[in-house]
Parts: structure tokens; sequence; C-alpha cells
């Protein structure tokens, strides 16, 4: 599963509230980030975010994403899910859709071979889209960056992050199966409370569709 949504709209707290409540039921749960998530792709996570490969263009930015995410993919997440964890990871190839490709001349063909070649046959099960107006994110964010010096993508002007927002709108509503927005603005345990009632409704179809999968199995054999 990944949270995906701008600058200051919650989505660490909110894995890290899933995560607990997700251990609590018996899941065995495994939380990670990007940029980073494994030692190749936390190599590039300081390059990326201090904005040294910024002046590289953003045709070469997106392929040091798509390496870190190659990384990350082949060092922990397969490696979980195959273990039968579940994965929660704060942005993931959805992010590069939106900061990467939003205002840029690379077309959907480059954009598409790039995560054909971090992912392979990988896509997120659930992804959860925390929709918060660009206003309120980024004042968040710089409460949050208060003692800290801010990221490059924390420094951009509020009309680019309000344009990300909407193009996080239209991927929920391009892939809705997949992708589900979660009002960001209400209270932390509100958002909590409607992300848990998304997922268990999700662990409980998959779990419906496993006793039926397993059934067909068996009949078959007979």
């Amino acid at each position: 599963m990944t949270f995906e949504g701008g600058e200051g709209s919650g989505k660490t707290t909110q894995i890290a509230r899933l995560a607990d409540h997700l251990r609590s039921e018996g899941h065995d749960v495994v939380t990670t980030r990007e940029p980073g998530g494994s030692p190749g792709a936390d190599a590039l996570r300081h390059v990326i975010l201090s904005g040294a490969a910024e002046g590289l263009g953003v045709e070469v930015e997106a392929m040091l994403f798509a390496a870190a995410r190659a990384d990350h993919v082949d060092t922990l997440i397969r490696p979980a899910l195959d273990a039968g964890k579940i994965v929660l990871c704060d942005r993931f190839h959805d992010s590069t859709r939106v900061y990467q490709f939003l205002d840029s001349d690379l077309d959907q063909d480059y954009r598409d071979a790039m995560e054909r070649a971090a992912l392979g046959d990988l896509l997120p099960n659930l992804t959860i889209i925390l929709d918060v107006p660009a206003s309120v994110g980024v004042e968040r964010a710089r409460q949050r960056r208060a003692d800290h010096s801010p990221d490059r993508f924390e420094k951009e002007d509020e009309a680019l992050h309000e344009r990300r927002r909407q193009a996080f709108r239209k991927l929920a509503e391009d892939e809705p199966e997949r992708c589900v927005i979660v009002d960001g603005t209400q209270a932390e345990d509100k958002v909590a409370a409607e992300i848990r009632d998304i997922v268990d409704d999700r662990l409980g179809a998959a779990r419906f569709e496993a006793i039926g999968q397993s059934l067909g199995a068996g009949q078959a054999a007979r």
C-alpha cells in the first residue's frame, strides 16, 4: 500500500498510525519511504532532495528516482511481500508521475518505460491519496521544518504545489480501483479512522478472494 499527497499532507503520521493498527490485528508490517528505503536508494536521496541533481535536467532526475526505486523494490519491498508482509510506503511511483512529469516535456512512453524498468510487474494494491489544499500543506511543512532547512520541494511556490495536488486527484480519477482520496484537512484521528476502514475493507475482500480461489482449486482437483 502506498501513501501519496503533497507536502504537509500527513502521510508519515498516517502510515505510522495504520502500521500500529495492522500490527494490533496480527499482521507483519514493514514501513518505508521514497526516495530512499534501502542503502542504495538512501545514497541517492540526499542528491535528489538537496537539489544537487536539479541542474542536470528533469530526464536525469527521473532516471535517478527510477534507479533508487529499482533498488528499493529489489532489496526491501519485493522480499517483504514474498515473505507475506504488508508494506506501507510513503510515496512511490505516483509521486514521480506528479513531481517529475507534470510540467516537463517528457512523454508518457518515456515515463512508462522508466516505470517498467523500476517496478517490473509490481504495482500497489491500494494507494491512499491524502488531499490537502496547497496553502494548508505548505504551512504544515513550514511548521514541521521550523528547526531545519526545507528540502528543494518545500521551497517551491504554492501555485506549483496546487497543480500537483490536482494531478494527484486526476490519478485517483483515472485509477479509482487502486486510488482512494482521503480529506487530509480533517482531524488526525478522523483521517486515521477513515484510512483504517478503507484498508480493513480491502484486506477483508482479499481474504474472501483467496478463500474462493482455494476452494475453486480444491474442486478442480477432485
